[in-house]
């Protein structure tokens, strides 16, 4: 039988961006003279060239100037305001260490991912980062034929099963773990549960839309992941 399979989302879910992409968000818009929305939960998840277009009036022209005033800033701001979540870094150590094969799976851009997961000591727990190709390319339909980046969270996850080697993931035994309602349509996709976790970004009553399970800690994401990750019982 193979190893279980638990794939991850990054912000809201491992790290915590404590106001890193909100406020970032915040002071692109402002600093380029738009409205800034009230509502800058939404941001957090979805690539940031997605966002600005749902949910500001920055024409599309000036989208590419936004994001790229967004992103200088939170590479030399905003990873310094983000930390772990309480406990998660323990939960990992302890899946790696029981033989679960874990990946990530973001709509972040995927040198972003990387470079996040590398800063907080987070790369030994996963066998690859799966993100989007960039902030500002268009959405493509999941699968994407023969792998490569794309936006869409199906098409994130089915990256990150490829690289890990698995054709036809076993709902069993495989496993996402999100904050937001793109998690879980991602993993059903793909045939697969999302767990939810409580501690995130997830909109009143977003939880509650696909999600096999809800999390109000690490303590008790744990438990809900044995449920994928325990030991096959011996045959007779």
């Amino acid at each position: 039988m193979s190893a279980p399979v638990v794939l991850w989302d990054l912000d809201g879910t491992l790290l915590d961006p404590a106001g890193a992409i909100t406020g970032g968000i915040a002071r692109a818009l402002a600093e380029h003279g738009y409205e800034v929305p009230q509502d800058l939960r939404r941001f957090v998840g979805p690539p940031v060239g997605f966002s600005l277009r749902a949910f500001t009036d920055v024409p599309e022209e000036q989208i590419p100037a936004v994001v790229a005033t967004y992103r200088a800033r939170y590479r030399t701001e905003g990873l310094a305001q983000t930390r772990v979540y309480p406990g998660v870094e323990d939960l990992l150590a302890r899946l790696h260490r029981a033989g679960v094969r874990m990946a990530v799976a973001t709509q972040k851009p995927e040198a972003t991912a990387e470079h996040a997961v590398e800063l907080f000591g987070l790369t030994r727990w996963f066998e690859t980062v799966s993100g989007a190709a960039d902030d500002l390319a268009v959405p493509v339909p999941a699968p994407v034929p023969g792998g490569g980046l794309a936006h869409d969270k199906p098409a994130i996850i089915g990256e990150a099963l490829r690289r890990l080697g698995v054709d036809a993931p076993d709902p069993a035994r495989t496993v996402m773990v999100g904050d937001r309602v793109y998690d879980a349509e991602g993993a059903a996709a793909h045939g697969i549960d999302c767990l939810g976790v409580a501690w995130g970004f997830a909109e009143e009553g977003e939880l509650d839309r696909g999600f096999t399970a809800v999390a109000r800690d690490a303590a008790e994401l744990g438990e809900l992941l044995a449920r994928y990750t325990a030991p096959a019982p011996m045959g007779r």
